[in-house]
């Protein structure tokens, strides 16, 4: 697992005064009270949606992909919601790693803890299915208060960002295991262990099938089928959404006769959750992402 490094002098050269400048404006961010954050973040948003263009386009080609039954007008407005989530977001991912979680404790509701109960008095992995929502953090770090929780993510490219983004989110998670860490993974849903996992984003190079997605033949890593297969984990669907100041957290049932032996199948069924998910509160999902990039050979190009 890895751990954040000491500050050494090499991280203190000029060309990394950006990221440390990102670093403490997202430690600023953090202690702004929270009234102010749920305030300012719909206009970062939509600072975000007037400078991002690229990311604009992107997000509102995968709306039209998407939701091809709503009309422009519609899409437009999914559109901006969507970049108010994206601001809200930013601030929660600062509040989780640098600030206090207090405010979000209000209202609160979570929803079917009794699977994990059960599954924990069984002694049995839990490999938590989410989607790359905007709530991922604020939810993630609210869920550790109810069950030890660790967490896989993909290190950033930046040495400064990657030790300030693990230094946070070791703050609440148990253990955080890069993605290329499988083997140690596997043991840690061997041994009864909890595991935060988000297969919804093509990962070039990665072992992957071609799974519906809206409709759409999507590229997508089979690592849960994999992961459950091999440790013996059960694969449970986890939900989070925001409203207004309060969050919604929902834990289904684990899915049954989960894994088969059918890995295409049994990743086109956990494409169909995730989906299901984003249906429930769609500006929240992140539409940043070029979730159909790549494409069966026979297939045209849809960017």
């Amino acid at each position: 697992m890895p751990e954040p490094q000491p500050i050494s002098r090499a991280l203190l050269m000029p060309r990394h005064w950006p990221a440390w400048a990102g670093v403490l404006s997202l430690r600023a961010m953090a202690q702004l009270p929270w009234r102010w954050q749920l305030r300012l973040g719909p206009l970062l948003g939509r600072l975000l949606m007037g400078v991002a263009r690229g990311r604009r386009r992107v997000a509102r080609r995968n709306l039209e992909l998407c939701f091809p039954g709503l009309d422009g007008e519609a899409r437009d407005a999914l559109l901006r919601r969507h970049f108010e989530a994206l601001g809200c977001g930013a601030f929660e991912f600062a509040r989780a790693w640098f600030g206090a979680e207090a405010p979000w404790r209000q209202g609160l509701e979570i929803e079917g803890l009794e699977h994990l109960r059960a599954l924990q008095a069984e002694g049995r992995g839990v490999l938590l299915v989410s989607g790359h929502f905007t709530t991922l953090e604020a939810c993630g770090r609210l869920l550790t208060n109810q069950i030890a929780l660790a967490g896989m993510y993909r290190e950033h490219d930046s040495p400064v960002l990657e030790r300030a983004v693990l230094a946070g989110r070791l703050r609440y998670a148990s253990r955080m295991f890069t993605r290329d860490e499988l083997r140690a993974a596997i043991r840690h849903l061997k041994s009864g262990g909890a595991l935060w996992y988000a297969p919804d984003q093509d990962m070039l190079g990665k072992d992957t099938v071609f799974a519906p997605f809206f409709g759409l033949p999507a590229a997508t890593i089979t690592a849960t089928h994999q992961l459950a297969r091999l440790s013996g984990a059960a694969v449970v669907p986890f939900f989070h959404r925001r409203e207004g100041a309060h969050y919604r957290m929902r834990i289904g049932p684990p899915l049954a006769d989960f894994p088969s032996a059918d890995v295409e199948a049994d990743t086109a069924r956990v494409n169909a959750a995730i989906e299901t998910m984003v249906r429930e509160a769609p500006e929240q999902y992140l539409w940043l992402h070029k979730r159909f990039k790549r494409r069966p050979p026979e297939l045209p190009p849809l960017y």
